[in-house]
């Protein structure tokens, strides 16, 4: 038997040629693509490390988690379809293997990418540790659950299996579950709105309708306040998102308006000089702009003035210590030029045998 004859005998349904030509075929294959695999990440790692651009990193990321024995099935896969002839069994089998394989790669995948980009999201955002980091990690668990059900009819589709009556079913029990449960669902996107919306983080202080206080935890269906009495206030995160929030936080400055009233026996000289005297106690503190302050009314037992600045601190305690020293220096000064505050009094004229009260100045 010559060398040709020899390589035209057949085994299992197939010529000793096309089981030779199978198995290089197969052995070229996995070698090309683990060879790819390791240089292609090498180079790309280099690149990404030097790079800013995130995408690469993504490409690094999911060329790290493309698995070998994955290749490997699939090139098995595509070498019984395109040159061996097997039987029907045998090529539902390896369909079914590199189905299967092609699942989990893509649950792989779609992991890899939902980590990237939670991972960077939640260190942008300051997310990574406490209950923030928690709710992150509960909303990460429900997009796997979708991506877990997607994949997981692709596959059944491709075996074969009758999807369309199981997505119809799942349609139908899924409008009737979200029926049931729609403001628990309500709560929840509510949750995903806050986290990716980010109105308010843990540790800031917000006024909500007439709620105020500290958030201490931002959950999956409500968030917890401590008020400033020392009661824990939980509002549903779907009512929270429909009421307006301050948040106080988030200030960079305080504003402050405040009016002053003198008694209506005040000179002149006396009165251009009360603008000048408020601004120089506005000025005198470190932390404020001053705006404004002027003579702005004639009152019913005073002459009014309006002054506005600003504090350049959000805090509330260098706030109030700024309009403890800015009144007590007004206080003072006026002391010192003899310039009197107005209050409301009221004095009794008796004219003519007969009681007529009036409103006028306290001196």
């Amino acid at each position: 038997m010559d060398v040709n004859e020899y390589l035209n005998t057949v085994w299992l349904g197939n010529s000793l040629r096309a089981w030779l030509t199978a198995l290089g075929i197969l052995a070229a294959g996995i070698g090309i693509l683990v060879a790819l695999k390791i240089l292609v990440v090498g180079k790309v790692f280099k690149f990404a490390s030097r790079s800013p651009n995130e995408i690469d990193d993504l490409l690094v990321e999911l060329l790290r988690r493309t698995r070998v024995s994955v290749l490997i099935v699939l090139v098995i896969a595509a070498v019984v379809f395109m040159v061996l002839v097997v039987p029907l069994p045998a090529r539902t089998f390896f369909k079914f293997i590199a189905v299967i394989a092609l699942f989990f790669q893509g649950m792989a995948w779609g992991n890899g990418i939902i980590s990237f980009w939670t991972q960077r999201y939640a260190v942008r955002r300051g997310m990574t540790t406490g209950p923030s980091a928690a709710t992150v990690g509960a909303l990460v668990f429900l997009v796997r659950i979708v991506l877990f059900v997607v994949l997981l009819l692709f596959a059944l589709d491709n075996l074969g299996f009758a999807i369309a009556p199981l997505i119809m079913s799942l349609g139908i029990g899924g409008i009737a579950v979200a029926l049931a449960v729609q403001n628990i669902l309500g709560d929840l996107l509510a949750a995903l709105s806050i986290i990716l919306d980010k109105p308010f983080a843990v540790g800031d202080f917000i006024v909500i309708d007439t709620h105020m206080g500290t958030v201490e935890h931002i959950g999956l269906k409500s968030t917890r306040i401590r008020s400033l009495t020392g009661e824990q206030v939980i509002i549903g995160n779907a009512d929270l998102l429909k009421a307006r929030i301050n948040n106080h936080k988030r200030r960079v400055e305080r504003r402050s308006v405040f009016t002053i009233g003198v008694t209506y026996d005040t000179t002149p000289a006396s009165i251009q000089r009360i603008p000048v005297i408020i601004r120089e106690a506005v000025e005198r503190q470190a932390l404020t702009r001053f705006d404004r302050s002027y003579f702005s009314s004639y009152g019913d037992s005073s002459l009014n003035f309006e002054t506005v600045y600003w504090v350049l601190s959000p805090e509330y305690n260098v706030f109030t210590a700024t309009q403890h020293a800015i009144n007590l220096e007004i206080f003072t000064r006026f002391a010192e030029e003899g310039i009197q505050f107005a209050f409301p009094t009221r004095t009794l004229h008796i004219a003519g045998g007969s009681l007529r009260e009036s409103d006028a100045q306290h001196r």
